[in-house]
């Protein structure tokens, strides 16, 4: 998995890659053990997505600072 480059993947290439692994898993010749590997592979692209996420939501908090401390709502 790992190719020993320390370069992230930016959230969009992440989701990209989250699509292409539900429409693998998708595929009707997928064998059982290839979807659990698929799924497991899919969570820990989740789990990438979420930090990334909390990340940029602490990186807004720490802006607002400047003026009031607000939560990030869209």
């Amino acid at each position: 998995m790992g190719k020993g480059e320390q370069q992230e993947a930016s959230l969009e290439e992440t989701f990209q890659e989250l699509s292409s692994i539900i429409e693998k898993m998708q595929e009707r010749d997928v064998t059982l053990e290839e979807s659990f590997s698929l799924y497991e592979q899919g969570i820990r692209k989740l789990k990438l997505c979420n930090d990334k996420i909390d990340n940029v939501e602490k990186k807004m908090l720490l802006l607002n600072q400047q003026g009031e401390l607000e939560a990030f709502d869209e």
